[in-house]
């Protein structure tokens, strides 16, 4: 595995949590350095950090904001 990609591993608790919970990504990672970006994306899916996940939790809590507003009228 490269510097780079232990720097950036090292610098997101998500990603080493992943990374220890799915060891199987050391291999993949040492044997082909390309393929980070796939496991970013496969770390966002997991914990819901994608953009539409965070979209869904706003909107969620704005509806239960809403039906607070309306249970105290």
């Amino acid at each position: 595995m490269t510097l780079e990609i232990q720097f950036k591993l090292k610098e997101n608790p998500a990603y080493l949590k992943y990374l220890r919970s799915h060891s199987y990504w050391y291999k993949y990672l040492n044997r082909n350095p390309n393929l980070l970006k796939e496991f970013i994306l496969e770390v966002k899916r997991e914990y819901k950090l994608t953009k539409t996940d965070k979209l869904m939790r706003t909107l969620e809590t704005i509806e239960m904001m809403e039906k607070v507003m309306n249970t105290l009228k």
